[in-house]
C-alpha cells in the first residue's frame, strides 16, 4: 500500500481550498486539492515547472477568459 507524505502549499490559506503536494521520488510529483482529496494529479518535476513558469508569465490567461 502506497502512503504519500503530503505537504500543504505555503501559499494556501487556512481552511478550505488548499493545495497539497507529494513527491514520493525524484521523478514524480502528485498534487491534490483539499476539497477533492481522492482526485490526484500525477506529473513530473519538469512538466510542473513548465506549467508554473507559463502561468506566472501569463501565457495561460486566455484559458480563463469567458
Amino acid at each position: 500500500m502506497r502512503t504519500d507524505r503530503w505537504r500543504k502549499s505555503s501559499y494556501s490559506a487556512q481552511g478550505a481550498n488548499c493545495i497539497y503536494v507529494s513527491a514520493p521520488d525524484n521523478a514524480t510529483v502528485r498534487l491534490r486539492e483539499s476539497d477533492e482529496p481522492d482526485t490526484i494529479l500525477t506529473t513530473n518535476p519538469t512538466a510542473l515547472s513548465a506549467l508554473i513558469r507559463n502561468a506566472k508569465a501569463g501565457r495561460l490567461d486566455h484559458l480563463s477568459e469567458g
